[in-house]
């Protein structure tokens, strides 16, 4: 994965910083995130029932799965901070759930630098306007403003 410094990282923003592969949300997807958050509502996870009684002709992913999958397209996609020890979620300061994703659709998602602070700690926050999109449809299935904290140890003297 590409590596970038953080001057490199302070003048990409505002830039579309990475568009990661597509991926197939899966019924075992759905099923085993399910049986992590015990959530097992039929809407996700009973296809015969959520075909007869949704309007959405199926299962559908849980929002919080999708939410939960931008780890993975980051890593996927978005360059490394150069002399980063660790990254940490520091939280969102909006998610929306746009549009249901059908079991067996194709999703990726699609990143904006949207500001980065350094602070004197050695921790750098950084916020990615991210959305996910569906493959083939108009409206995406998330938007999110996506806070992170990575972690530079200070140089020694």
């Amino acid at each position: 994965m590409k590596s970038i410094t953080l001057d490199e990282m302070l003048a990409a923003v505002g830039q579309e910083t990475g568009v990661s592969p597509w991926r197939t949300v899966t019924q075992t997807m759905i099923d085993h995130f399910a049986d992590a958050t015990d959530d097992h509502q039929f809407i996700h996870c009973d296809p015969a029932r959520a075909a007869a009684e949704t309007p959405f002709g199926g299962t559908i992913a849980h929002g919080f799965l999708s939410l939960s999958l931008l780890s993975a397209f980051s890593y996927e996609t978005l360059p490394r901070l150069e002399g980063a020890d660790m990254g940490i979620n520091h939280g969102f300061d909006t998610v929306r759930f746009v549009t249901p994703i059908k079991t067996g659709s194709n999703i990726r998602a699609r990143f904006r630098l949207a500001d980065v602070k350094a602070r004197p700690s050695g921790w750098i926050q950084i916020a990615n306007d991210v959305t996910i999109e569906i493959e083939n449809s108009i409206k995406p299935a998330l938007t999110a403003r996506w806070l992170t904290l990575t972690f530079i140890q200070p140089k020694e003297e």
